[in-house]
């Protein structure tokens, strides 16, 4: 269609671009879609009137989310904040000499490491929620060999 490097991203200036768009094509232009920012929307009311203006899904349901976004941004940090000793167990760990108990404490902190560091993309995937999933399943599976007495406790 038509792309050109603005100095600026106001209404007044995006309005002879969308004249131009329009001009330019062939066929009737029946919507436009957006990010929801005001000067476009404005800049199409005024140079597109005719025509249906709707906000990007992407967008509408990312502010739609921002809430429960921000919360779940707050409980991943609070659940990180509780397993940020793990590489320092690893590290006395791997100076212990080796046995069958080691490799399985190595094995729990790589699926702790994994965990922490797989973030979703939000706003369709919550990484607090997932991450406290992982590590409950984690602590879960550490609950039951401590009773089957295979390590002490977590």
């Amino acid at each position: 269609m038509l792309a050109k490097s603005l100095l600026s991203s106001t209404s007044e200036d995006l309005v002879p671009l969308l004249i131009q768009v329009k001009q330019g094509l062939n066929v009737p232009i029946v919507g436009v879609v957006s990010d929801g920012q005001s000067s476009i929307g404005k800049a199409v009311a005024q140079a597109l009137p005719e025509v249906a203006h709707g906000l990007c899904h992407f967008h509408y349901l990312r502010e739609a989310a921002k809430l429960i976004y921000e919360a779940d941004r707050h409980a991943k940090k609070e659940l990180k904040k509780r397993v940020r000793g793990v590489r320092k167990l690893e590290r006395a760990v791997s100076q212990q000499p080796d046995n069958d108990m080691n490799e399985v404490v190595e094995g729990y902190c790589q699926a702790v490491r994994a965990a922490l560091t797989d973030d979703g993309r939000p706003p369709l995937d919550a990484a607090g929620l997932t991450l406290h999933k992982r590590l409950s399943a984690v602590d879960d599976s550490l609950d039951r060999m401590g009773q089957k007495g295979g390590c002490p406790s977590p």
